[in-house]
């Protein structure tokens, strides 16, 4: 890149202020790119894009034609957060203009019952890719990690010859290899049983306040993923100060996080006291808590039943994000409470998700695999 092109950068990044003392010539493609990033991030024009349909349709029109994907993606969030354009996502229109990614579907997700009647077709659309490319891309691992987990429980030596596990059986007896037949006679077989029931079963409590978006997003996937799994029963339970239950909507992810509406208070000890009355089975039950434990109700007893749930045997973990935003905000104290009653607190990535359910539904030191994944508080 020579000087004169650095320059030009320069410009475009500091805005129209400097084009004097810079004395630089924007192309005609280079004057479209500044007047985009002029009408989103000069803070001293008055109204911006404006409330006017046309524009925002057109900006979006520009920044697509201009930028790449991930950078289009992060402008859109800008401009709801700067400019609060609600019409970006009110108007069918435009919204079918905007790059769908996980913070949109955030978005949607917070207006809820105020998105227009004429644009939930389309904003279902574009939920539904989101969760489409989000399960193709964590379905695999998920079950994965907590199948082969299952199965290594499960495994049995006198299994019935639609239980085989032949790939194992074949592994533990290639010593039995005969040679004059071409074949090997299995002195051991391996197999998983078949399960009557699940054999763990998992709860997500997931706080549902505004700051919690992409973690419930998340959550919902991974709940779906889990959901599909016969030997795990899987809930899963929202809440701000009132409680829902939408384990029936596990089946179908979109239906379920057009379901959730973010934003509210929160009141995680009724949330928790609900979690206690559809624990059935303690010792095989593992319940994530996935909240910054900012509590709007009563403290005192939600610690209280958080202690509860403990010594009955559930294993509790407490997320305070499920999502790649770095590190949250928490209440530092509850956080700590949690810990000291042995509930281990952090926050996790959606990438390390499926192998911590793993560790926990096998009952592993949950503090350990954080710290062997260089996972802190």
């Amino acid at each position: 890149m020579d000087n004169k092109d650095t320059v030009k950068r320069w410009r475009l990044v500091l805005g129209k202020e400097t084009h004097e003392e810079l004395k630089t010539t924007l192309t005609k493609e280079e004057t479209g790119i500044d007047k985009t990033l002029e009408a989103l991030y000069n803070t001293e024009r008055k109204g911006g894009l404006g409330a006017s349909s046309p524009n925002v349709a057109r900006w979006l029109g520009d920044i697509r034609e201009y930028f790449p994907a991930s950078v289009v993606k992060v402008m859109q969030q800008d401009a709801l957060k700067r400019l609060n354009l609600t019409a970006m996502l009110t108007e069918p229109e435009m919204l079918e203009t905007v790059v769908p990614d996980i913070h949109l579907v955030a978005n949607l997700m917070t207006l809820g019952k105020l998105i227009p009647e004429k644009t939930k077709g389309t904003a279902r659309q574009v939920v539904k890719k989101v969760v489409d490319e989000l399960i193709q891309k964590l379905s695999g691992p998920t079950q994965q990690a907590i199948t082969g987990m299952l199965n290594r429980a499960a495994r049995n030596t006198r299994p019935r010859h639609n239980e085989i596990n032949w790939n194992e059986t074949i592994r533990k007896n290639l010593k039995h290899y005969q040679p004059e037949y071409k074949t090997i006679i299995p002195e051991i077989k391996i197999g998983y049983g078949r399960k009557r029931k699940a054999m763990k079963d998992v709860v997500l409590c997931i706080d549902q306040s505004g700051s919690m978006g992409t973690s419930v997003i998340y959550s919902g996937i991974f709940g779906a993923v889990m959901a599909s799994m016969p030997a795990i029963q899987t809930k899963m339970v929202v809440f701000d100060t009132a409680v829902v239950d939408l384990t029936e909507e596990l089946k179908d992810p979109v239906d379920l996080l057009f379901g959730v509406q973010l934003g509210g208070g929160t009141d995680i000890h009724k949330a928790l006291s609900y979690c206690q009355q559809i624990v059935t089975r303690p010792l095989d039950t593992v319940l994530v808590l996935i909240s910054d434990l900012y509590e709007g109700g009563n403290q005192e007893q939600m610690r209280k039943k958080a202690v509860q749930l403990v010594s009955s045997g559930v294993q509790v973990i407490a997320l305070l994000a499920l999502n790649d935003e770095g590190a949250p905000y928490y209440d530092h104290q509850n956080a700590e409470f949690f810990a000291t009653i042995g509930i281990p607190v952090f926050a996790c990535t959606p990438d390390k998700f499926p192998d911590l359910m793993a560790a926990a539904l096998s009952k592993q030191d949950i503090n350990g695999w954080a710290g062997n994944n260089d996972i802190k508080i």
